[in-house]
């Protein structure tokens, strides 16, 4: 089985986003028992609180169910736990390295990184462009599932 975590500043917007979005890619092509997905946040701000309402507008009108969702921490244990740690931006990536110490077997990835793109995922919290959001998210992990694929 393969673990994935999707990883934003407050696990509210982008992450659970990527999550919902990859489980329902998987689950769709008959894979689900292939993977374990979830998401985190690299800040306290937003734990304990359910997906911004941007997001569960984007989930919704695809039909994809993120009930029982709420923010949670990336743990420093998280990187044993999971094969890749997939970051949003360059700050969650820095965020992520401060948690989990190192990045020794190379699991920390940007999501755009396997879209071919050095981007970051816009943070919708700021743009409030959900849809710009959601397009790099079905990009990268399309392009994240060709990779896993491919190893």
């Amino acid at each position: 089985m393969t673990s994935v975590l999707f990883i934003c500043h407050g696990n509210i917007c982008r992450s659970p986003m990527a999550e919902f979005i990859f489980k329902d890619m998987v689950g769709k092509l008959g894979r689900s028992d292939e993977f374990n997905v979830a998401s985190a946040a690299t800040s306290y701000e937003e734990i304990g609180n359910g997906v911004h309402h941007g997001t569960a507008r984007i989930l919704e009108g695809l039909g994809i169910s993120y009930s029982h969702k709420c923010a949670v921490h990336l743990e420093k244990s998280d990187y044993e736990k999971y094969d890749y740690l997939v970051c949003m931006d360059s700050m969650n990536v820095r965020n992520t390295l401060r948690i989990v110490g190192s990045d020794k077997d190379r699991k920390i990835y940007k999501l755009l990184d396997f879209a071919g793109s050095d981007r970051d995922v816009a943070d919708p919290w700021y743009t409030g462009d959900f849809d710009a959001t959601y397009s790099d998210i079905v990009k990268g992990c399309k392009g994240l599932l060709r990779h896993i694929d491919n190893e």
